[in-house]
């Protein structure tokens, strides 16, 4: 099956309206990116009833919650049920200009799909109640973190 920007784009949204749920300092979240057809057959008390959505996200508990990363995400092959991956981790982001050097902190949602679509997402921390929570993306955010979620579905780690 084919997966358009768009799915992959409203995957990232629900993982990062789940993320938005929990307090800012949490362990970095990783999502298997299922066809909802697929998981509606195999697991239906995880879908929404009504949801059309192609792509659910369905957390993936880790071993190691407080594990780097990159080890994590360099150990993990996909079964070929799951579409798709993405990652939601906590940033700092700082203005173009430096301004004083003072950043804010944000979360960033990438996404990779096993047949090569690739997206990223970043929602930053509120600084008041007022301050919209809006999703930004731009073509050349976080390039390395699309790379290593794409590389999972490469091949199998080693030692499978």
């Amino acid at each position: 099956m084919t997966y358009s920007q768009a799915d992959l784009g409203n995957a990232l949204a629900q993982c990062a309206a789940y993320a938005a749920e929990l307090p800012w300092g949490s362990p970095d979240l990783l999502f298997a990116l299922v066809p909802t057809a697929e998981l509606m057959r195999q697991a239906p008390d995880l879908v929404s009833e009504g949801d059309d959505s192609p792509l659910s996200p369905v957390l993936q508990e880790l071993d190691d919650p407080t594990a780097d990363t990159a080890t994590v995400l360099a150990g993990i092959g996909w079964p070929e049920a799951v579409a798709g991956t993405a990652l939601v981790t906590e940033i700092t982001v700082v203005p173009p200009d430096g301004d004083d050097g003072a950043g804010r902190r944000a979360r960033l949602i990438g996404g990779a799909l096993r047949t090569g679509q690739r997206l990223a997402l970043l929602a930053l921390e509120a600084v008041d109640a007022d301050d919209p929570n809006h999703l930004r993306t731009h073509p050349e955010l976080a390039p390395e973190l699309l790379d290593a979620l794409a590389a999972t579905f490469d091949e199998a780690p080693a030692g499978d």
